[in-house]
C-alpha cells in the first residue's frame, strides 16, 4: 500500500467526534506498535464475541494466532472487526458532563486469510512473539511441526481503519470556569515491574539484556 493515509469507508467514517479523527496511517501503525492485546470481534453461531488476544503487525498486515480449535479463529473466514485502545489519561471537568478520557483507539475491518505456509506462519508468529517480549524469539526454542500445526495464524489487511484520539485538558463550559473545582488529567501508565523468575529456572540463569530493557530505570 503506498498511501499514506487512510482511506475512510462508512464504516471508518466518524459520525461523532469528527475532530479527533486521525487519517495518517503513520498513527495507526503506532497505536498499533504501542500495544499488546486487540480485540477480536466476530459472530460465532449467530451471536457476536468479543476476544482479547496478543498480535504482531508486519507493514500493513496485522497477525492474530490462537489455537486451531478456537471458536473464534474458526469464525474469523468472515468479515471481523479487530480494535487496540491505549487509555492515556483521565479527564476530570468541573462538571460531571465533560468529564472524559484521554486515549489514542484504532479500528480496523476486514476478513482475514488463514496463513497456511510455513515460511509466513513462523513470520506471524515472530512478529506477535516480538511485540508481546522483544528479543524472545531469537532465544526461545522454536516451534515443532506438531505445535505449528496446532497453531492457528490470521492475517488481517490494515486496508480499512479508522483512527481516534482524544488528548488535552477538560472542555467545561465557559461559565463553569469560574468554579473552585480542580480540573485537568490524571495520567495513565502501563509499567514492567520487576521479572518474576520461573520457580523450576536453573539456579544463576540471569535475567537476559533484552528482558531487563523492558523494565524502567
Amino acid at each position: 500500500m503506498n498511501s499514506t493515509s487512510l482511506s475512510p469507508t462508512a464504516r471508518t467514517r466518524l459520525n461523532r467526534g469528527k475532530n479527533r479523527a486521525v487519517t495518517d496511517r503513520s498513527a495507526l501503525y503506532e497505536i498499533l506498535d504501542d500495544g499488546r492485546i486487540c480485540h477480536l470481534g466476530v459472530i460465532v453461531d449467530g451471536s457476536p464475541m468479543v476476544v482479547p488476544t496478543g498480535y504482531g503487525r508486519s507493514g500493513d498486515t496485522l497477525y492474530l494466532h490462537g489455537s486451531t480449535g478456537a471458536r473464534s479463529l474458526q469464525a474469523a473466514s468472515q468479515e471481523v472487526c479487530v480494535t487496540v485502545t491505549h487509555l492515556d489519561g483521565i479527564v476530570l471537568a468541573r462538571s460531571v458532563f465533560h468529564h472524559s478520557v484521554n486515549y489514542r483507539s484504532a479500528v480496523i475491518y476486514g476478513t482475514p486469510r488463514t496463513v497456511t505456509g510455513d515460511e509466513e506462519k513462523l513470520a506471524g508468529l515472530e512478529a506477535i512473539t516480538e511485540r508481546l517480549a522483544p528479543g524472545q524469539w531469537s532465544v526461545a526454542r522454536q516451534p515443532t511441526r506438531k505445535e505449528l500445526a496446532a497453531t492457528a495464524v490470521l492475517a488481517l489487511s490494515l486496508e480499512e481503519a479508522s483512527v481516534k484520539v482524544r488528548q488535552g485538558p477538560p472542555a467545561d463550559d465557559e461559565e463553569d470556569y469560574a468554579m473552585s473545582v480542580w480540573a485537568g488529567v490524571l495520567p495513565v501508565r502501563q509499567t514492567f515491574g520487576d521479572p518474576v523468575p520461573d520457580p523450576r529456572l536453573h539456579p544463576g540463569t540471569p535475567v537476559p539484556a533484552h528482558v531487563r530493557a523492558q523494565v524502567p530505570e
